[in-house]
């Protein structure tokens, strides 16, 4: 008889991302065998909190606190080898024991200090029309590896590497200098040559760590009978194709992505988590039509402690947006739904959530391309507040009524049901149902 090959289940974010994922994903960990992030890069900021201390993980995936799992880091993901080697670093973890504990891709893609370069050049040009690139040289990458000039992990042992480097930067150089910007440009405060030489003492960590044929290896331990998880990185309304265009990241980060990203077959996915936020945020430019300029918006700000991880930006605030929610579950396929940051919420004695849009006296139930369409209007539906703290809740039935008729409308509307909720920061603050 044929050995029935286990499932990858797939956690992601289902808004513009920041909804929580590094803490899930810590959580979930023991019951996996492997966590793979499979896109995105060091524009992540996964945030991770346990015995009082905090901890951001951008590159590598967030089990990588738990000595029984395998981490891998997939051929969907760019890595900038200064800010893994920095990382790698400020985790407090054996070399020894990381090298047992966390693979990379060959076919990973490098960030190179030019691309760093090519980002910062590329976003003063626009502007007032800037996209908020975290200018960590994301989309100059994935824009390498699509006209296939990129250069990938497994290259960094080959003989003619520095050649290929040099090649690469200066065709790069090259198109920097066209945009005759005169402003002296500094990749975290350093001058590029500086940060160049940084660059190449940071790859030799990279070198030593065990570089694999990653689809090989996540294929072969589905077929082993190992469970994985696939942690995506940003969010599906940042995700390249259906994301709101152009103000988006340069990668799929939706299910799809993490068929593409590690290298398994859509029938060899399992159960798809999808987290939202009990409010929405994003960081940067682009459509978002729940925002709140008002009192309102502070607030969430604040309790929220929204301020972007990576970038330490403010956060744009707004009410939870389930139009756009449901048309992030359709794209998905999403089976259990994970809320979190309830506990934000706890102070405020009407929640609001937006129910569908309204464009020229044209009801539109799904997030449309008309996004950034400054006539687009949110209608709402306004629910009670539960005036209650929640950090000692730790089921469902525990919860006050408001809470669970909040969750209750949440799952008819877009007709998935919820399965955990976060209520703070720490792994252990999780309200199950």
């Amino acid at each position: 008889m044929t050995k029935i090959h286990k499932k990858a289940d797939v956690l992601l974010g289902l808004q513009w991302g920041d909804e929580g994922k590094g803490k899930i994903v810590d959580v979930l960990t023991p019951k996996y065998d492997i966590i793979a992030r499979f896109q995105g890069g060091p524009n992540a900021g996964h945030t991770l909190e346990f015995d009082n201390k905090k901890i951001i993980l951008h590159t590598i995936p967030s089990g990588i606190f738990h000595e029984s799992a395998i981490n891998i880091i997939g051929n969907g993901v760019v890595i900038d080898p200064v800010i893994f080697n920095k990382e790698i670093e400020s985790l407090e973890i054996s070399k020894e024991v990381l090298r047992k504990s966390l693979y990379i891709s060959k076919k990973a893609h490098l960030i190179l200090p030019s691309h760093r370069l090519l980002d910062a050049v590329y976003e003063k040009s626009k502007g007032d029309k800037k996209i908020g690139s975290t200018l960590k040289g994301i989309g100059p990458a994935y824009t390498d590896k699509i006209a296939r000039l990129g250069l990938r992990a497994g290259c960094i042992k080959q003989k003619d590497f520095k050649e290929k480097y040099e090649a690469l930067k200066h065709v790069h150089l090259r198109i920097a200098d066209s945009f005759n910007i005169d402003d002296d440009i500094r990749i975290e405060g350093k001058r590029f040559e500086e940060y160049e030489k940084l660059w190449f003492e940071s790859l030799k960590l990279l070198e030593k760590m065990p570089l694999i044929d990653s689809e090989i290896f996540v294929n072969k331990s589905l077929k082993d009978g190992l469970s994985l998880l696939a942690e995506g990185a940003q969010g599906t309304l940042l995700d390249i194709d259906f994301g709101s265009y152009p103000f988006v990241t340069s990668s799929n980060t939706i299910t799809a992505g993490a068929c593409t990203g590690l290298g398994i077959a859509p029938s060899m996915t399992g159960e798809v988590l999808g987290i939202f936020k009990a409010y929405c945020t994003r960081v940067g430019s682009g459509p978002f039509p729940t925002e709140l300029f008002d009192e309102t918006g502070d607030k969430l700000r604040t309790q929220g402690n929204e301020f972007g991880s990576t970038t330490g930006r403010p956060r744009r605030c707004g009410w939870l947006d389930l139009t756009a929610l449901k048309y992030a579950i359709m794209l998905n396929g999403v089976t259990k739904l994970i809320m979190t940051k309830a506990d934000v919420l706890n102070d405020f004695d009407e929640i609001k959530v937006c129910t569908h849009y309204k464009l020229k006296n044209q009801k539109i139930d799904h997030f449309p391309f008309e996004a950034d369409n400054k006539d687009l209007t949110p209608v709402y539906k306004t629910l009670k507040g539960w005036k209650k703290p929640l950090e000692d809740i730790k089921t469902f039935g525990q919860a006050p009524k408001p809470l669970k008729d909040f969750v209750k409308y949440v799952e008819a509307f877009v007709e998935t049901p919820v399965w955990l909720i976060s209520t703070g920061p720490d792994r252990k603050q999780i309200i199950t149902q």
